[in-house]
């Protein structure tokens, strides 16, 4: 494979154009995908290494990406972790048993054989090597992400009881993310020696944080996972909902910090400092808008990053259901000739 502009822009070199890719770049937004999805489950979508090959490789085919996610989800490391969980085709992911007492954090594994349990992902990522001719990223969730959704039993808005047990029993918090950020970082390591040229920590629900907050109970335990990690393979570090979080998360770690649309990217990096990439960050609603207004949203957030070596365009989150394949690509294609040197 020759070098890519992906992997250039993950260690702020020039690149001839601005490189792209989409979080849920495979999904439900594509009529292929729900077509599957009618006659497998979700989980078996996830468990299956050739679909789930199929998956990504249509992605970065339908739309001309500069790189490929591999198709997984953020819960399936809770699996050898002993939490339980289902996915529900209405209420999204749900977690059996809630994790709300020390017991139960006593019960999870200090360490996994992430490469041994999760080995469906692994054969994902070395099926779908051989298909694409693109990077390919790894990701997994963040201790707080996976840690809220155990407490609070799936989906949450205010992140109640998540935030009851991080402020009321600091001891039984930092016991029960130290163990989730050892699976995190064998997890990562194990796709990398899989074959994942990057890899992508995701922080969805960190937003809800203090920066206060987020230094004393996840920082430490999210740095775990980036010290760990082996130095030349790109990792990025995703956090959404709180720019103010993002000098803190860089701290954690991380090459790339990818940052959602409640920020510009010019004022993203004067808070980050010119040491680390930026990933980011059209607010995913742009691409239910025209493809005028959507193009003229594209361009602004090129502006904004003035072509500075180590950005990486993407939306500030996941790709709607709502939006269509053809807007996509339209988006794709207009990053790559609107930013050609």
């Amino acid at each position: 494979m020759p070098m890519s502009v992906f992997l250039q822009a993950c260690r702020r070199e020039p690149t001839s154009y601005t490189p792209i890719w989409i979080m849920r770049q495979a999904g439900r937004y594509q009529p292929e995908y729900r077509a599957l999805r009618e006659k497998v489950s979700f989980i078996e979508l996830c468990k299956t290494p050739d679909l789930a090959c199929e998956v990504t490789v249509r992605a970065v085919d339908q739309l001309g990406v500069d790189a490929g996610i591999i198709f997984a989800d953020i819960l399936l490391i809770l699996e050898p972790l002993r939490i339980g969980f289902e996915f529900t085709d209405d209420h999204g992911p749900r977690i059996m048993d809630p994790i709300r007492e020390a017991a139960q954090v006593d019960g999870i594994p200090e360490r996994i054989d992430a490469a041994g349990s999760l080995s469906y992902v692994m054969d994902a990522i070395r099926t779908t090597l051989k298909e694409l001719d693109v990077p390919l990223i790894g990701f997994a969730g963040a201790p707080f992400t996976l840690a809220s959704y155990a407490i609070e039993g799936g989906g949450s808005k205010n992140y109640y009881e998540a935030k009851k047990l991080m402020l009321g029993d600091e001891g039984l918090w930092n016991a029960f993310m130290a163990r989730l950020s050892n699976a995190i970082a064998d997890y990562l390591i194990a796709q990398i020696d899989a074959g994942a040229q990057a890899v992508q920590l995701f922080d969805s629900w960190v937003g809800c944080l203090s920066p206060s907050d987020y230094r004393r109970y996840v920082l430490p335990h999210t740095k775990a996972i980036f010290d760990k990690l082996p130095k030349n393979t790109p990792a990025i570090h995703f956090g959404t909902g709180n720019p103010e979080l993002y000098p803190a998360m860089k701290e954690a770690g991380g090459d790339v910090i990818g940052i959602d649309w409640r920020i510009s990217i010019d004022e993203a990096w004067a808070r980050l400092g010119d040491d680390v990439g930026v990933q980011g960050n059209m607010d995913p609603a742009a691409l239910l808008a025209s493809t005028e207004v959507m193009r003229a949203r594209a361009s602004e957030v090129l502006d904004s990053a003035a072509g500075r070596p180590g950005h990486i365009f993407n939306l500030g989150h996941g790709i709607m259901p709502q939006a269509t394949p053809a807007q996509a690509r339209a988006l794709v294609d207009h990053v790559h000739e609107a930013s050609q040197l």
